[in-house]
């Protein structure tokens, strides 16, 4: 009977951004409406991008010492190439690591800096319904809206997204891509009644009441989220024991939007961020370029993107 209801909520699942599951589609921001975003208050904003450097301080001089190599992506790439450092509006940082260098930097990371930080993921919390992770200071609180109500402890972050080996063959690609994605989703909709999603107006309400239906039948059936992680890690990890062209996070609200080629990333270089050498992509402006188009141009405020917290404590002065 589970197995039944599981495959429903699948499909369900499946109009969840149904729009947006297309070839390349690395400009779903433009296609599918407004990001979430709020502004905070200047003071608030300024502490909050100061506290995340030292973070990635940290982390970048801990993964010099233990060889782990990384790169800037998403926002924190864009950052780097057109602003030198944070986007103005920006207030997290986003960091990629191939599967061997995540699994070795989950290994070291609190031994190196016990009491400051902790790692949270689906592994260390089934609480926590994402496939990235998150390495977080101690101290402090930020606790996403869609997070408010879920049971696990996060301060101020780095996100950490691990890329995996994928199929070279495009169908075989496309096969794995939607079963982790898919997984990943109900990973997702069996912890969370009002998911992120990327429309609005009449659009939004459709799919917030498709979701909420399949939110409440998971829970209904005590449907587990940890079966949900193994599932979709399975998915991902496909292909780790074979050498692949290409890599990807499967898990961005579209399948195929962080899926990117070995040679774009390795090896990786080093840039300025609000002076910290970080490590980027080696062809960074490409990988750029595939997903956001234009990313030089500011966007106006209404394709702004942050992640505004429920809670929010910087530690003590």
């Amino acid at each position: 009977m589970i197995i039944r209801i599981v495959k429903a909520v699948g499909r369900l699942i499946m109009v969840w951004n149904k729009d947006d599951i297309a070839d390349n589609d690395f400009k779903r921001t433009e296609r599918t409406g407004i990001m979430l975003y709020r502004e905070y208050d200047s003071e608030t904003l300024k502490k909050l991008q100061t506290l995340e450097l030292e973070i990635l301080r940290d982390f970048n001089d801990l993964c010099d010492k233990y060889d782990i190599d990384y790169f800037g992506c998403g926002g924190t790439a864009i950052g780097a190439v057109r602003h030198g450092g944070f986007i103005p509006w920006d207030d997290d940082i986003d960091v990629g690591l191939l599967r061997k260098d995540y699994d070795k930097f989950m290994k070291v990371a609190e031994k190196e800096y016990p009491g400051k930080y902790k790692l949270l993921c689906a592994e260390t919390n089934p609480n926590f319904p994402a496939m990235s992770a998150r390495f977080y200071r101690v101290g402090t609180v930020f606790k996403e809206e869609a997070f408010k109500d879920l049971d696990f402890e996060c301060g101020v972050f780095l996100d950490l997204y691990c890329f995996d080996n994928i199929a070279d063959d495009e169908k075989a690609m496309k096969r794995q891509a939607r079963s982790a994605w898919f997984w990943g989703k109900l990973l997702v909709l069996s912890s969370i009644e009002k998911p992120t999603i990327y429309y609005y107006g009449w659009k939004a309400a459709v799919f917030q009441f498709v979701l909420k239906l399949g939110y409440h039948t998971l829970r209904f059936f005590k449907a587990s989220p940890e079966k949900f992680y193994k599932k979709a890690k399975k998915s991902a990890t496909l292909y780790k024991n074979k050498k692949t062209k290409r890599v990807a996070f499967f898990f961005d609200p579209t399948p195929y939007t962080s899926v990117m080629n070995i040679d774009d990333i390795l090896p990786t270089k080093r840039m300025n961020y609000d002076g910290i050498n970080i490590r980027v992509p080696n062809r960074i402006e490409v990988y750029l370029e595939k997903r956001y188009g234009d990313y030089m141009t500011l966007p106006s405020e209404d394709k702004r993107h942050n992640h505004p917290p429920n809670e929010l404590f910087l530690g003590e002065d």
